[in-house]
């Protein structure tokens, strides 16, 4: 099942705070002191004070410590989120080593899994010696394909059987206009690259990119038995393919509106579009009987995919269908197709170096048996009072946004009712999930790496389709407890903060409230603010896709949001790159939500009351010093242009700038003054909640 969400960062976390308050506002609450050694939550070493906070904040809170910090060959970039995904991969591996090495464990039971899985990972000697044996049988099968009937029928297989998605994408999820019911879904895919303006493209940088992945799928072919020419002749087949499908695909700004991705079919007249797809019968052997209708988010594209079907020779569509099979697998085969991954996926990102073998089995485990390995990590990292604390702050932040709602000028009171009924059903989730997914029948062998991914897809893949008929499950998380992140499903109406997230710079039993506001609070603020961004704003307080706005108020407030798609159009983070506006308007918008509901939640603590000063800074600077910090880091020009291209989100340094410029109390905090280079004047700083 899938489970539609908004994330803080979909390749980052955010940040949560500790010293939290009761929801009335009453005095801190702090756990009894252990006397830690001093820490200085905001070190001016880390900070250019030679630079004015109104000319470049985001360089005057962390100008030395990036200067000072260079990227490390295995990443794509270095900051605080990735600091504390280090951290807490470090935790991982700890458990991942003692559970693995445990002898006598049950056959099936929660360490058993874990522990065999990361164990038959970590086999490299296994690994190298079955070279791409796992893969064989599949290119067998394939070859044997003499009509296009067959092609259907392997793309079936290989979907059933977690051997790719050739084509398109199809999955189970919440019916948007009925939230409580699964439904299916199909979506435009059948492309590898990340995003179709790689193959539109013909800029030096998208030409290079693609001249890698070219190179990449002639190294996989020739790994596989091709001669050098059949290879290149493969390579140039499975482009072709993609590239047609890349042009039929919708962009992703153009996807941001989920009204009209929201298109209904009976299975009959969506197979009326696709002639040579009849999903009558194609449905029930991709194991979803029994559906009368379906939701296609892009239906030209499937015209266009099903027109190619009969335009494409069968050959062709063998060797596409060998290239899903080689590229689902390669980063679990012998080292010769790991590395011919990482050449490929290094163009696009600059990573310089692979990343350690025990960290990508790590992350292999977290996002294989994610609620296994959460139970082990919860019970040793996660205490019940950090979940408590958490609990206390959202309810505080919550009444801070009804209150700003209440007071919004621009909207109607019509409006503003069905707004604070919307937040007032918010569901929360904090740490972990109260329902443990036990992967029931996922069988983990330690000496059978492959073999282990490919029963654990088989069992998503089953569970998926097990939903349909069934009442949509609110207990299910979009994130294992371990994830540094946090997110908003606004078909579930649901704020959700994983356990990993917790932890400084974005929570800290320790640090002051100014901190731990400018930290976790704006996190919080964030995730409750995707409720009422572009998107958000669509669904109702029952999660249903659904228009509550006045006319007159949705104009207005398209009217606001166009001010910040406008400003961060401005911004050029790399070459001529800039910043698209309309796709990063949602992250945008939850970033100022979210750091005016956090500033105003924190001015309602004894500390923000009084302003004190600590290590030289007031409460009100730390409060944006803390969120700064938060955004800390440099990305390689490769990722970051990657980023540009794909990502929802902006990159951390106008995170920090494109926000605190509307936020009158960071004027004030910093004396910054007409003249200052990022100065605002106050009739031009953007106002929404």
């Amino acid at each position: 099942m899938k489970i539609k969400f908004t994330s803080l960062m979909l390749a980052g976390a955010v940040c949560l705070s500790a010293n939290v308050f009761a929801a009335n506002g009453g005095g801190k609450i702090k756990p009894k002191s252990t006397n830690p050694p001093p820490k200085k939550y905001i070190d001016p070493a880390n900070m250019d004070l030679s630079v004015k906070p109104g000319d470049d904040f985001f360089e005057y809170a962390n100008g030395t410590w990036t200067k000072n910090n260079p990227i490390p060959g295995d990443k794509t970039s270095w900051g605080s989120f990735i600091i504390l995904r280090d951290e807490n991969n470090k935790n991982l591996i700890s458990l991942l080593k003692e559970v693995s090495t445990t002898p006598g464990l049950p056959k099936g039971s929660l360490k058993q899994r874990v522990g065999d899985l990361f164990a038959s990972g970590m086999d490299s000697v296994a690994i190298e010696k079955a070279g791409y044996n796992p893969i064989k049988a599949d290119l067998v099968r394939i070859n044997k394909i003499a009509s296009l009937p067959q092609v259907i029928d392997e793309m079936v297989f290989e979907r059933v059987n977690a051997r790719g998605g050739a084509l398109f994408g199809v999955g189970v999820g919440q019916d948007s206009k009925h939230p409580t019911k699964n439904i299916v879904e199909f979506r435009q895919g059948g492309t590898t690259m990340p995003d179709r303006d790689y193959y539109l493209k013909d800029d030096a940088r998208t030409l290079k990119i693609q001249a890698a992945y070219h190179k990449y799928m002639v190294t996989l072919f020739t790994l596989t038995g091709s001669s050098a020419e059949e290879a290149e002749k493969n390579a140039n087949t499975v482009y072709i393919i993609e590239k047609a499908l890349a042009t039929a695909q919708k962009s992703r700004i153009a996807m941001r509106d989920p009204n009209a991705s929201y298109n209904k079919f009976s299975v009959a007249d969506f197979s009326k579009t696709t002639p040579n797809l009849n999903w009558t019968v194609l449905l029930p052997a991709l194991k979803m009987p029994g559906q009368d209708t379906v939701i296609v988010a892009q239906p030209a594209f499937f015209k266009v995919a099903d027109a190619m079907l009969t335009s494409t020779p069968v050959d062709d569509w063998k060797v596409y269908l060998k290239w899903e099979i080689l590229k689902g697998s390669a980063g679990s085969l012998s080292s010769d197709f790991v590395k011919a991954n990482f050449a490929y996926s290094s163009v696009l990102s600059g990573q310089k170096v692979q990343t350690p073998r025990i960290e990508r089995m790590s992350s292999q485990v977290d996002g294989s048996l994610g609620e296994l390995l959460g139970q082990l990590y919860v019970e040793k990292y996660f205490t019940p009072a950090a979940k408590q604390y958490m609990v206390n702050l959202v309810n505080n932040l919550k009444a801070t946004l009804g209150d700003r709602i209440k007071r919004v000028d621009w909207m109607s009171q019509e409006t503003k009712d069905k707004a604070l009924k919307k937040l007032a059903a918010f569901t929360v989730k904090i740490g972990y999930p109260d329902k443990w997914q036990n992967y029931d029948g996922v069988e983990i062998d330690r000496n059978d790496y492959a073999g282990n991914l490919k029963r654990i897809a088989v069992w998503r893949y089953n569970y998926s389709v097990s939903q349909l008929g069934k009442p949509v499950d609110k207990t299910r998380w979009g994130m294992t407890p371990p994830t540094v992140n946090a997110y908003y499903s606004p078909t579930g109406n649901e704020i959700v903060f994983p356990a990993g997230i917790l932890q400084f710079p974005f929570f800290d039993f320790g640090a002051d409230d100014a901190v731990n506001y400018g930290g976790i609070g704006v996190v919080i603020g964030h995730e409750m603010t995707h409720g009422f961004d572009d998107q958000g704003s669509q669904y109702d307080g029952d999660g249903t896709l659904r228009n509550w706005w006045t006319k007159a108020d949705n104009d207005e407030f398209k009217n606001r949001t166009q001010k910040v798609v406008d400003e961060f159009n401005g911004f050029n983070p790399v070459d001529t790159m800039h910043i698209k506006g309309k796709l990063t308007l949602g992250e945008n918008l939850a970033d100022l939500g979210g750091i005016n509901v956090a500033y105003e939640a924190y001015k309602k603590t004894k500390e923000g009351q009084t302003n004190p000063k600590i290590d030289g800074f007031t409460g009100d600077q730390r409060f944006f010093l803390s969120f700064a910090q938060v955004w800390r880091g440099t990305m390689r020009p490769e990722a970051l242009a990657q980023q540009l291209t794909t990502d929802p989100h902006s990159p951390g340094k106008y995170r920090t700038d494109g926000t605190v410029v509307n936020i009158d109390a960071w004027y004030d905090a910093f004396n910054v003054k007409p003249g200052d280079k990022m100065y605002k004047a106050p009739t031009d700083r953007i106002k929404i909640w």
